[in-house]
């Protein structure tokens, strides 16, 4: 449930669609297929193999036609089977399943949550399924609501969802239309040169070369796509017009994606850091609540009235939250909260009217953190701000306020540069924040600029560590477990930390506050069980010190990160990397560098799919316009 293109043309659209899937492959799939209206019938090829596999199929079998939705799936609903894999057809009621009898072809990114209870109504009416997935429910039932126009069938369909979908599909007696649907899930629409042909996709850059003008669906809207025409209604099935939902140029870069000297994604933009937080920084002469104006709201308004920050983020991001936790209540004095957004969505919670709700995310469209913001929203909690990484992106959108980073395209689906950017940005508003409450003097700014400015010369020489963090990598590569440890503002880097190496070693990895080794992971403790230490030369260097002790007395071997005036020495059991320089409130940025270097090249040696881990469900767009220019089309 990961990618999605489709197009309506006069020409052969065979090969774009293909080739948007290859360019939709950096989210990882198990199956992959494309449908066309060809000979007055449907025409599909589906694999469960790499999509270079599913273009020889298409050449084999003759795969042609102007009209088709193509698609990459990670399985969730039923086995990564062929019989599983998109596109899905229905054949009527009562039919049987001939390829080329197909009357509806339709593909889906989301999950329809009661899918079981029209499946059984489907079933009651004749419908034959031929697979497990909760989207084939939704194919067979716009055929059964289908009496001559596919757009109304769909907008009928579409009311008796329950859950997140982004559809695209076709019917074999309209050979020149196809219907998209958003709820939950990203869709564009690309408009094709003249007008003469448009397309569908998931994200800008499966339509890189192909057009460059983009309008994003909004939730709930339903798109109908013609030859020279197509036309849009919101969720109300209202008719929208060009400055309700604008063409925007979108130059997505498909340059971007290509690996240069690197042999992987993660690699590549482990080593693009430098770069990255440059771009995000361009541009901050000095700390003014204005960097974080959205469109007609002050920031530094906002900024006086709330008392309190609530941050609503997952995976990584969560991580970045949790660090920023300790910037914004240790410089800026205001008492946050970090919350898991797919949790603080679900439970009961005491809202607070003059809190400022902060959401990150790289992608801007995480399902979970937008229905996080909006629950939050409900609640009465107005003051909303975003770090995000997409400027057109529907959390940019649904916050009053914004700051967009500048990571680029992050192809790899473990997040790297997004982290570290989403750091920046963070600190950026702890210290606007700090300024806004009268508690950032002149002197204090101009070091936290200053240290802020010196963060890519100081990242360059973190990744000059490479070749002893290949070293760890070859005892790590060994292991099935690991620990790591942090205190204080390094204890989420920890976590971020374990998270890398779990994701794409599939090495068993923890990560604990480090005085937390005597309630329990102590008893883990084995010369089997490396122990990473992220050791800083702060405050609680001489705590940790006694943690490490406590380690090494169980016969546990450490691995150390440590600053170069911390006294940490290797000997046996004790292997240290010295960090080139202590970084104060910003060391997070240059500590976490190692550990992605770490778990990179421990997967590299035990042999992993590096850049598409297995079993990761990629649901958001991750690249969607972050290396991209955009502008409201005149």
């Amino acid at each position: 449930m990961c990618g999605i293109v489709g197009a309506v043309s006069t020409r052969n659209i065979v090969p774009i669609l293909v080739q948007g899937l290859q360019r939709l492959e950096y989210r990882g799939y198990d199956s992959c297929g494309v449908a066309v209206h060809a000979g007055g019938g449907l025409q599909r090829a589906r694999s469960t193999s790499r999509v270079a596999e599913l273009l020889a199929q298409v050449a084999a079998d003759h795969v042609e036609g102007a009209t088709g939705i193509a698609h990459t799936r990670w399985a969730t609903h039923g086995a990564p089977a062929v019989y599983n894999a998109h596109p899905h057809f229905s054949h009527g009621p009562g039919a049987d399943a001939d390829a080329r009898a197909g009357r509806v072809a339709l593909v889906h990114n989301g999950i329809i949550e009661n899918h079981e209870e029209l499946r059984a109504a489907l079933q009651a009416r004749g419908y034959v399924f031929a697979s497990q997935t909760d989207t084939e429910v939704i194919a067979h039932l716009v055929d059964s609501l289908y009496d001559g126009d596919l757009f109304e069938a769909v907008k009928a369909a579409i009311v008796q969802l329950h859950g997140a979908y982004a559809i695209a599909v076709f019917h074999k007696d309209e050979p020149h239309r196809v219907v998209g649907a958003r709820a939950g899930s990203p869709l564009i629409l690309g408009v094709g040169k003249e007008g003469s042909e448009h397309f569908l996709a998931s994200d800008a850059m499966a339509l890189a070369g192909v057009t460059d003008q983009i309008v994003y669906l909004e939730e709930g809207d339903v798109v109908d796509l013609q030859l020279g025409r197509y036309w849009i209604v919101d969720r109300a099935h209202k008719p929208l017009d060009a400055k309700q939902r604008p063409v925007k140029t979108v130059l997505a870069h498909s340059g971007a994606a290509e690996l240069g000297p690197y042999r992987h994604y993660m690699q590549k933009e482990i080593f693009e850091q430098p770069r990255a937080i440059a771009d995000t920084l361009e541009g901050v002469e000095g700390i003014v609540p204005e960097l974080f104006d959205g469109e007609g709201a002050a920031a530094w308004r906002v900024f006086k009235e709330i008392d309190r920050v609530l941050i609503l983020a997952c995976g990584t991001s969560y991580y970045s939250g949790c660090t920023a936790k300790y910037w914004l209540e240790g410089i800026a004095k205001i008492p946050t909260q970090v919350e898991i957004a797919s949790e603080y969505r679900y439970r009961e919670s005491v809202p607070d009217p003059r809190t400022l709700v902060v959401t990150i995310s790289q992608s801007g469209e995480t399902a979970d953190t937008l229905a996080a913001l909006k629950h939050a929203r409900s609640l009465g909690m107005e003051q909303t701000l975003t770090i995000c990484n997409v400027a057109t992106s529907a959390m940019v959108r649904e916050c009053k306020l914004a700051y967009v980073t500048r990571a680029g395209v992050e192809i790899g689906v473990a997040s790297t540069k997004a982290f570290t950017t989403q750091l920046a940005g963070l600190f950026l508003l702890t210290l606007a924040l700090a300024q806004a409450k009268g508690r950032l003097s002149p002197e204090e700014e101009a070091a936290h600029l200053k240290a802020m400015r010196h963060l890519p010369v100081a990242l360059q020489a973190v990744l000059a560590l490479e070749p002893q963090v290949i070293s760890w990598a070859e005892d790590f590569a060994r292991m099935e477990n690991a620990l790591f440890l942090g205190r204080g503002l390094h204890y989420p880097i920890a976590l971020e930390g374990a998270l890398k190496l779990k994701e794409i070693s599939y090495i068993h990895a923890e990560a604990y506050p480090a005085g937390e080794l005597k309630h329990g992971p102590l008893a883990l403790v084995t010369a089997q069980m490396p122990v990473v230490v992220v050791a800083p030369n702060d405050t609680l260097l001489e705590k940790l010190k006694s943690n490490m002790q406590e380690v090494r007395a169980r016969g546990g071997l450490l691995y150390v990160l440590a600053d170069g005036d911390s006294r940490i020495e290797s000997s046996e059991g004790v292997r240290v990397i010295r960090m080139p320089e202590h970084y104060g409130a910003l060391s997070p940025l240059l500590h976490v560098v190692p550990l992605q270097l770490l778990a990179y090249h421990t997967a590299l040696a035990r042999g992993t799919d590096v850049d598409k881990p297995r079993n990761l469900v990629f649901l958001t767009n991750k690249v969607e316009n972050s290396e991209i220019e955009s502008k409201t089309k005149q």
